[in-house]
C-alpha cells in the first residue's frame, strides 16, 4: 500500500469567529482554546455569574448567591499574587456594596479605583439602577455605594454596566417591563462624558445592528473599544447561527467611532446547549471570561447545575499556510502583508487585530514560533518496526502493546502500520482526556475487522464507566459510537449508529467528533457519516480512565478485540472541522 504522508496537511484546529471590521476592508479570525473551570476557590455549589477580571489580571469580581451573603446575589472578590497564580478564596465586598436583594454585574474601572454594577435595592429611581462604589488606592476597602442618578438611571430597569478602559463611555442593559421585548428602545445603550470628572451624558441606543435580538443582556466592552461582547436568550426557535437557548455573541468595529457589525455567535467551543452568560474579556485580549451552566465534573465526582465561572484562551489565527506549524513559511506570508490591512495576518496586538499588519503582528507570531498549533494532544504513527511500545509523537502518551499484535513497517495506509490478531492483542495508554470536560476528535485508519469489534475505547477509571468512541456494531459491521450523554435522571441516551459498513477488508478513515453537549458526529472517509443533537438538559458522563486502541476494557476483561490493521490514530482536544476531517482522510 503506498504511503499518503505527503497528502496529510493539517490546518488551524479550533471555532473561528469571523468579525468584519465596519467601515474598512479588515477582518479578524481568532480561535478558542479549552474552557477552564476556575475551580472551587471562585465557584461554589451556587450560582457564580458576570465575572469582571482587573486591568492587571489580579482580581476577579462576580456575583453569587452562595451561602455567606448578604441576600439574593452579592458581589464577591477572588484575588491572585500574579497572573500565574491560582485564584484565592472569594470573600464578600460587604454590607457597604451588598444589600438583602440582588447587587450583581460587577465591571471594573482600568485604574482599579471604580466598580460600577447594578442593585434592586429600594432607594433607588427604578426596579434596578446602576451603582458606583469608589476607593483612593487598590489596596484601601471599596467605599459606600452612590446611585448614579439620572440621565443614566430611569423608572425603568438599568443593569449589567461595563466601563470603558478610558473610563468615558459607560455601556448598560435597558429594560422597560411596560413595553414589549422587541420594542426598539430596548436593549443596550451607551452614555459619555467629556473626562472622567464629568457627569454623564444622555444614554444612546447602540441602535438595530447590535440591539438585533428581543432579549439580550450583560454587555462587554474590549479593552481597545473595538470589541463587544454580550449573552442573548431565546425562547421558542433559535436566532439564527446560535446553538443554546442562552449564548454569547460578538461585534466588531474598525475604529472606536465607527460602526458595529453584524453579531457573530461564539461557536460550540465556547456555547452548549446549556447557558452561556455574562461574558468579559481580559484588558490583554488573551482570555474569555463567562459564566456557563454546562455541567462540570469536579474532582470531588459530582455533578451540579449551578452556573460556575470559566477562562478560556483568546487564540490568534497564526498558520497562515495552514501546515501545522508556525514557522518561516508564516513569517514569509506577513512580511509581504507588511503595511497592509490583510486580514490573515492581523493578529495583534489582540487576537482579533487592528487594521493594519505591524510589529504588533509580527510580535504575536513570534510568540507562537515553532509550535504545533493543530490541537494534536495525542497521535500514535504506528510506524514503529519493533518493540513492545506504541510512541506518541504529539505529547506524552506513549501506550504499551497487549497481546503479540505484529508490526507492519510498510503495510499501512501511513506508512506503517499495526495488525491484531482479534484475539488478545491491543494496545493501551494512560489518560489523555475527558469527554465531560472537552470537546474532542478521534480518528483512526482502518483495515478488516469484524462484527462488534472496536478501534478505540477508553477504560473505566476511579469515576468513569468506560466507553467505546468508535467500532464496529455487532450486527452489520457499521461505524457506532457508544459515547453518549445521560440526563438530569441519569437515564443515558441512545447509541449513535452509522450506514457505512468499515469491516469490508477495505482501508477507511474512521472518526468522532464530540462537542462536550452540543452534537456528536461519526465520519467515515471523510464524510459524515452520522449525526445528532443531545437534548438540552442532558450531560456527558466523567470517564477518567486510560485510551485503549483495538479493544475493549470492561469492568471485568478485555473483549472486542480487532481483528486486522489499524494505522495513525489521533486525538485532538477540540472539535475538528468538516474540512480538517476531509484532509485527514486523503
Amino acid at each position: 500500500m503506498s504511503t499518503k504522508n505527503d497528502r496529510i496537511r493539517l490546518v488551524v484546529v479550533g471555532i473561528v469567529v469571523a468579525i468584519m471590521l465596519c467601515g474598512g476592508s479588515a477582518k479578524a479570525d481568532f480561535t478558542f482554546g479549552t474552557p477552564k473551570n476556575l475551580g472551587m476557590s471562585v465557584n461554589s455549589g451556587r450560582s457564580d455569574l458576570s465575572p469582571c477580571i482587573s486591568a492587571d489580571g489580579l482580581e476577579l469580581y462576580f456575583d453569587s448567591n452562595r451561602n455567606g451573603g448578604y441576600g439574593s446575589y452579592d458581589i464577591w472578590v477572588s484575588t491572585r499574587p500574579t497572573a500565574e497564580d491560582e485564584w484565592g478564596e472569594s470573600n464578600n465586598l460587604g454590607e457597604l456594596i451588598n444589600t438583602d436583594v440582588e447587587d450583581a454585574n460587577p465591571t471594573l474601572s482600568a485604574d482599579g479605583l471604580e466598580l460600577y454594577f447594578n442593585s434592586f435595592r429600594t432607594d433607588g429611581l427604578g426596579g434596578a439602577d446602576l451603582w458606583v462604589t469608589r476607593r483612593a488606592t487598590k489596596s484601601d476597602p471599596w467605599g459606600s455605594a452612590e446611585n448614579l442618578g439620572p440621565p443614566i438611571n430611569s423608572e425603568a430597569a438599568e443593569s449589567a454596566p461595563s466601563i470603558s478602559a478610558d473610563g468615558l463611555e459607560l455601556y448598560f442593559d435597558f429594560y422597560d417591563p411596560c413595553l414589549p421585548d422587541d420594542d426598539p428602545s430596548q436593549g443596550f445603550y451607551v452614555s459619555k462624558r467629556e473626562k472622567t470628572d464629568s457627569p454623564w451624558g444622555e444614554p444612546v441606543t447602540l441602535g438595530p445592528v447590535i440591539n438585533s435580538w428581543p432579549i439580550q443582556w450583560e454587555i462587554n466592552i474590549s479593552s481597545d473599544g473595538l470589541l463587544m461582547s454580550w449573552a442573548d436568550f431565546w425562547d421558542g426557535d433559535p436566532r439564527p447561527g446560535g446553538f443554546g437557548n442562552t449564548d454569547l455573541w460578538f461585534s466588531g468595529r474598525s475604529t472606536k467611532d465607527g460602526q458595529w457589525c453584524e453579531p457573530v455567535n461564539l461557536g460550540p467551543a465556547i456555547n452548549t446547549l446549556c447557558a452561556e452568560v455574562g461574558p468579559a474579556i481580559s484588558a490583554d485580549g488573551s482570555t474569555l471570561y463567562f459564566s456557563s451552566k454546562r455541567f462540570y465534573a469536579a474532582w470531588l465526582g459530582h455533578y451540579h447545575i449551578a452556573h460556575d465561572i470559566y477562562e478560556a484562551p483568546i487564540l490568534p489565527m497564526v498558520d497562515f499556510d495552514g501546515d501545522g506549524i508556525v514557522a518561516m513559511k508564516d513569517l514569509l506570508l506577513l512580511i509581504e502583508s507588511w503595511g497592509t490591512n490583510d486580514s490573515q495576518c492581523d493578529i495583534g496586538p489582540k487576537p482579533w487585530g487592528d487594521g493594519v499588519v505591524d510589529a504588533a503582528d509580527l510580535e504575536a507570531l513570534i510568540k507562537y514560533w515553532g509550535q504545533d498549533v493543530t490541537g494534536l494532544v495525542a497521535h500514535w504513527k504506528l510506524d514503529e518496526t519493533e518493540g513492545i511500545i506504541a510512541y506518541d509523537s504529539a505529547g506524552n502518551n506513549d501506550a504499551n502493546l497487549i497481546g503479540d499484535p505484529v508490526w507492519q513497517s510498510a503495510g499501512g495506509w501511513v506508512d506503517g502500520a499495526l495488525e491484531l490478531d482479534g484475539i488478545d492483542d491491543g494496545i493501551e495508554a494512560d489518560f489523555v482526556l475527558n469527554p465531560v470536560k472537552s470537546p474532542f476528535s478521534a480518528f483512526a485508519w482502518v483495515k478488516g475487522g469484524g462484527l462488534d469489534q472496536v478501534v478505540i475505547s477508553q477504560a473505566k477509571g476511579e469515576f468513569g464507566r468506560g466507553v467505546n468512541w468508535l467500532r464496529a456494531d455487532p450486527t452489520t459491521g457499521n461505524l457506532m459510537t457508544e459515547l453518549k450523554c445521560f440526563n438530569e435522571n441519569m437515564v443515558p441516551g441512545t447509541d449513535l449508529l452509522s450506514s457505512i459498513q468499515i469491516n469490508d477488508g477495505q482501508w477507511h478513515h474512521v472518526g468522532l467528533v464530540w462537542d462536550l453537549f452540543g452534537t456528536r458526529i461519526l465520519y467515515v472517509d471523510g464524510i459524515e457519516a452520522a449525526k445528532d443533537t443531545m437534548q438540552e438538559g442532558s450531560f456527558g458522563f466523567g470517564e477518567d480512565g486510560g485510551i485503549n486502541i483495538g479493544f475493549q476494557a470492561s469492568i471485568l476483561h478485555r473483549t472486542g478485540y480487532w481483528s486486522g490493521l489499524i494505522d495513525d490514530v489521533r486525538i485532538y482536544d477540540r472539535a475538528l472541522t468538516p474540512e480538517q476531517i476531509a484532509e485527514l482522510a486523503q
